[in-house]
């Protein structure tokens, strides 16, 4: 448990003893299916990438064991971090779009009424 004015770990990653680097399962404390399949589908898409799952251990704790394995020797952390980037891009331009159009909507209303 942390002291108060410690930061938690957001991020574990466990390896096997002799597991290469492209093998990895990665533990996110305080999250659950929102972020573990968002981030799975990212990955995935990733060409060097052979596997990537979650589970979510138990309803009642909130954290995600997440594995990836790599094809070539790459690092399962190199996809997990493209992963993370790529769907923070998606999610900003999302919030982007959806600003613009309630901004249109706003300007629109607004020449209504005149």
């Amino acid at each position: 448990m942390a002291v108060e004015g410690e930061k938690k770990t957001v991020l574990e990653m466990i390896q096997a003893d002799g597991a290469d680097e492209g093998c990895v399962t990665f533990v996110l404390h305080d999250e659950d299916h929102t972020l573990g399949n968002s981030v799975r589908y990212m990955i995935m898409k990733n060409v060097d990438v052979e596997f990537c799952g979650y589970t979510i251990t138990h309803p009642s704790e909130s954290k995600i064991n997440f594995r990836i394995q790599t094809r070539g020797g790459i690092p399962a952390t190199e996809p997990l971090r493209k992963g993370l980037n790529d769907l923070n891009d998606v999610c900003q331009h999302v919030l982007n779009t959806f600003q613009a159009k309630v901004k249109a909507f706003k300007e629109e209303q607004e020449t209504s009424m005149e």
